[in-house]
């Protein structure tokens, strides 16, 4: 339900510009409007716009590391306040790529959603090792993010690029292997280009050396990658079903995997 000073916020520019008497007609118009326009932001399948509103948001530089002293910052950066979970990425120097794309994912799911107690104290970050509870899903080997949106139903999974929209969370893998050889980049997905006559691919993380912010690569460089579209944040409510380790992901830093396997697991 939208509030009474929400609908007059969006409404009040087409007020301004219409005639005193036709204010009356138009009203129960343009309140319909702004109706469905909060009614699509809100719903999961436009998430991506929050998830680029939270990337624009989110600090510039900091350093690339993925050392100790980035993961205890990082883990500093989340906390929960009066009920709320609090992000404050500017502590998170340095920091790197997995770490950057779940403090986007926490801030998108945190100003969209309210989440059960539960469900907020799992989201915080404690050095999980990889498939290790929520963190340690996302930062494990191989498709980690994805593989969580698999088993809460957070959004589809893909490998499609003619499919990918800006805001969708990706994981590039630099060459075909994946686990415990594989050489990646967790990012979120801006946008293709031409440049000079070559696809390019921009996209949005903490990139080396510089930390957070965007690059452009070219696509030819990208083996494969697997997109994550946020559609279903609500479904973070039901991480009691989970259990606390994905035994696929636990072991992808000591043995190798495959892309059959890595889409076999994410439901591409």
């Amino acid at each position: 339900m939208l509030s009474e000073s929400t609908v007059h916020a969006f409404l009040s520019p087409c007020l301004l510009r219409a005639r005193p008497n036709w204010c009356a007609r138009l009203l129960p118009a343009l309140a319909l409007a702004a109706a469905l326009f909060f009614s699509m932001v809100a719903r999961g399948a436009d998430c991506n716009a929050l998830v680029l509103a939270q990337v624009q948001a989110m600090p510039r530089g900091g350093t690339y590391a993925a050392n100790r002293l980035a993961m205890e910052r990082f883990t500093s950066a989340v906390s929960i306040r009066n009920g709320a979970l609090c992000v404050q990425a500017a502590t998170a120097v340095p920091n790197f790529c997995s770490e950057a794309t779940y403090l986007v994912f926490l801030k998108t799911v945190a100003a969209q959603q309210a989440l059960d107690p539960a469900a907020l104290d799992a989201l915080r970050v404690r050095g999980q090792a990889d498939g290790q509870g929520i963190w340690g899903r996302w930062n494990a080997n191989g498709p980690g993010t994805a593989r969580l949106f698999r088993e809460l139903g957070l959004g589809r999974n893909f490998d499609d690029f003619d499919q990918a929209r800006p805001g969708d969370f990706m994981k590039m893998f630099w060459s075909a292997e994946v686990g415990s050889r594989e050489r990646g980049h967790s990012v979120v997905f801006l946008g293709r280009e031409r440049r000079d006559g070559i696809e390019t691919v921009r996209f949005w993380s903490s990139n080396s050396p510089a930390g957070y912010g965007e690059k452009t690569v070219p696509r030819s460089r990208i083996a494969y990658a697997i997109f994550s579209r946020l559609e279903h944040p609500e479904a973070l409510n039901r991480l009691h079903t989970l259990p606390y380790a994905d035994a696929y992901l636990a072991h992808l830093n000591v043995v190798r995997s495959s892309v059959g396997e890595a889409r076999a697991k994410t439901g591409i």
